[in-house]
């Protein structure tokens, strides 16, 4: 008789727990493929988060996510002082003829992250292209350190 065997991920040296986040990425999706979308309010509905990078340059915070088959305006972008959030609704296709199976993403997606320094919001771009978002967050200017006179009192 043989035994199954176990695939060996090699671990990476920079991350130990890979095969624990491994786990924990399986398990999520396991949960999120047991409930049924699109039942209930929009509040109840379970939302997804779409594939993302955040990376930092010199001069901006850059966050490009994947959302492929949206348009511009089925996606909201909000920026605070120290975070941002992609939000939006990804319609089910109309299907022609019969589904055997289905893994593609529908429903309400959100993306939310915090940014490492503070941002000048008012400048915020975002382009979609190819299904890619990517969002240039400028960061704000620097205040640095400032020293006040003391004026002498009467």
């Amino acid at each position: 008789m043989t035994l199954p065997t176990r695939r060996h991920r090699p671990m990476m040296s920079r991350y130990p727990f890979y095969e624990f986040d491994d786990l924990f990425n399986r398990i999520g999706s396991l949960l999120e493929s047991t409930v049924a979308p699109g039942y209930g309010t929009p509040a109840e509905r379970v939302s997804w988060a779409p594939l993302a990078d955040l990376t930092e340059t010199d001069d901006a915070y850059v966050v490009e996510a994947e959302l492929p088959g949206l348009k511009h305006e089925d996606v909201d972008i909000s920026v605070g002082e120290r975070e941002i959030a992609i939000t939006g609704e990804l319609k089910e296709a109309e299907i022609k003829g019969t589904l055997h199976s289905s893994t593609r993403r529908t429903g309400h997606f959100e993306y939310r992250a915090t940014l490492p320094g503070q941002v000048n919001a008012d400048a915020v771009t975002a382009t979609l292209k190819e299904g890619v978002l990517t969002v240039i967050i400028p960061k704000a200017a620097e205040t640095g350190v400032r020293h006040v006179e003391i004026e002498p009192g009467d």
